[in-house]
């Protein structure tokens, strides 16, 4: 794969990782895909991380074991409730995961330079979501700064490029873009809190934002909710 451009892309198994590693592959990448088992309470997005790896056709699919419950300070990561009373508007919700994209992105980098790949693509937005911190340009920027300093790649005139090509888009942008590449969008996981049975919960922030973003493009929904957001 030496002569091909190739670009490491973060696939979590959520929408909107799999429509920016889509686009990857839209822009002519060889895509390798990383996906992070950090003992997420919703594990059960590392089954849809490898379906959409598997439909999306990647080079290669990893999947990284890396047990952030350690650390905990999470609802996703620790024994603390998921938020299920509406999106939070103010502050930075408790479904963060201390430096989780930080960690990530490191790890994306790592296998990059390895790979030979100059190019890592990411699926944060900072429209909807949920107020963290690692996702925000300022954010993406400063990392691509910081892969230039921290790398041999990088010291050698080689620099990293950082791609977040949702950075400004709405939710409803994804969808009608995952519409537009002809993505099966039911293959992604979003939801926090899973129920039993397979179902999204239908009441976290992430079903909220998924939903919402499903009506407001006008696409249908191919989601199936324990409860409806």
């Amino acid at each position: 794969m030496s002569d091909e451009k190739i670009a490491v892309a973060l696939v979590s198994g959520g929408l909107d990782s799999m429509v920016s590693a889509a686009l990857a592959r839209e822009s002519g990448y060889v895509v390798l895909a990383l996906s992070v088992d950090y003992n997420q309470r919703h594990r059960v997005e590392l089954a849809a991380a490898a379906r959409v790896a598997a439909a999306l056709g990647v080079a290669r699919h990893i999947v990284l074991p890396l047990d952030l419950s350690k650390f905990g300070g999470s609802a996703l990561t620790d024994d603390i409730a998921v938020p299920k009373d509406g999106v939070q508007l103010d502050g930075i919700p408790i479904t963060y995961v201390p430096a989780r994209n930080t960690i990530f992105l490191s790890l994306t980098l790592g296998w990059a330079e390895a790979a030979g790949a100059r190019d890592l693509f990411i699926g944060v937005n900072a429209l909807d979501y949920s107020g963290y911190p690692d996702c925000r340009p300022e954010f993406i920027e400063a990392f691509e700064r910081m892969a230039e300093l921290a790398t041999k790649a990088g010291v050698e005139g080689e620099p990293f490029r950082i791609r977040a090509p949702l950075q400004h888009m709405t939710k409803a942008d994804i969808v009608r873009e995952g519409a537009r590449l002809g993505l099966d969008m039911g293959l992604s996981w979003s939801c926090y809190d899973p129920a039993p049975g397979d179902l999204h919960c239908g009441l976290c922030d992430s079903c909220r934002l998924r939903s919402k973003g499903f009506e407001e493009a006008g696409v249908p929904d191919p989601t199936r909710y324990a409860a409806h957001p």
